[in-house]
């Protein structure tokens, strides 16, 4: 069993940063893929960025390629999402996740989910 817990969430104007965390307790969390997904209101959930074990290999949605740079600290059980230049189109509930099996980019490959963390960006 693995309990995640989103921090950092807030409000923000455009063009403003962020910086979120997501910290793990239970089952070692080296062994994990970890996933950033983002759910606005009336849209699917969809994956941010992704990132290995050991933090060698990452993966960002074209939408926010540039912009957020996805990390972890396994000492700290801790994977964050540093997002700059957020754009009204970023605002929605921001979710971590650890990979299961299957593609890695879809949200039911990923077995546990945090609770989420709301992220508004105004124009």
């Amino acid at each position: 069993q693995v309990e995640l817990v989103e921090s950092g969430g807030g409000l923000v104007q455009a063009g403003g940063s962020l910086r979120l965390s997501c910290a793990a307790s239970g089952r070692p969390f080296v062994s994990y893929f970890v996933a950033w997904f983002r759910q606005a209101p009336g849209k699917e959930r969809e994956i941010v960025a992704n990132i290995n074990w050991s933090g060698s290999s990452t993966y960002y949605a074209d939408s926010v390629k540039g912009r957020f740079t996805i990390s972890r600290d396994n000492a700290k059980n801790t994977v964050y999402l540093q997002m700059n230049s957020l754009k009204p189109e970023d605002t929605a509930v921001y979710y971590c996740a650890t990979h299961r099996s299957g593609p890695l980019s879809t949200a039911s490959s990923y077995g546990y989910w945090g609770q989420g963390t709301q992220v508004t960006v105004s124009s």
